[in-house]
């Protein structure tokens, strides 16, 4: 057994406690591909990972990106880094190491989770153009997702698959422009992901 399997077992222990005062109901997963694959999703709250990863079937191996102060918390931080598939990553400086590593799971056939927005925000805000990035580097299709922001107890917080897309399909090398552009309309896919929930 892998430490991603172990800790996914064991936290889908605690988590189906949680699942219990906070049911969560989930469309569209059936669109997650096998393969690499960068899921961008929208972030509320601190435990939009375990969401997130939880309602993807076990097989799907998935990276995640998370700030460098998590490995800082009491307990949580040392499980996560023993872990070895959450990548911290230094914000407001250029993190070489960080990208490295999210590139090196995309190519090996991995999925990379990653929040576009960089911080949590209670509405969508702009994303920042690392996960466009990312995927266009590695021709990785990009999943967006949409999780609900209600966090009452025992109301339903909704998950929400979009299908999977190629951020860039230019028969050219892709610049800095480009990857703003693929933002853009990825932030736009998971807003439209949280519309559909309204209707």
């Amino acid at each position: 057994m892998t430490k991603f399997e172990f800790l996914y077992s064991a936290s889908k222990l605690v988590f189906n406690v949680v699942s219990f005062l906070k049911p969560k109901r989930i469309y569209g997963v059936e669109n997650v591909p096998e393969g690499p694959a960068v899921i961008c999703a929208n972030h509320v709250h601190f435990s939009d990972p375990f969401y997130i990863v939880h309602a993807i079937p076990r097989r799907h191996k998935i990276w995640i990106m998370s700030k460098e102060e998590v490995s800082r918390w009491p307990v949580v931080g040392p499980l996560l880094k023993w872990s070895e598939f959450i990548i911290f990553v230094k914000r407001g400086k250029s993190d070489v190491g960080a990208v490295k590593n999210a590139l090196k799971a995309l190519k090996g056939g991995e999925k990379l989770l990653i929040f576009p927005e960089g911080t949590r925000h209670d509405e969508i805000g702009e994303g920042k153009t690392g996960a466009a990035m990312m995927a266009i580097r590695t021709g990785s299709p990009v999943l967006p997702v949409h999780i609900s922001p209600q966090r009452k107890l025992f109301h339903p917080i909704e998950i929400r698959f979009g299908e999977p897309y190629m951020p860039f399909t230019e028969d050219r090398k892709a610049n800095a422009e480009d990857y703003q552009i693929a933002t853009d309309a990825l932030m736009e896919k998971i807003k439209a992901l949280g519309q559909e929930g309204k209707a």
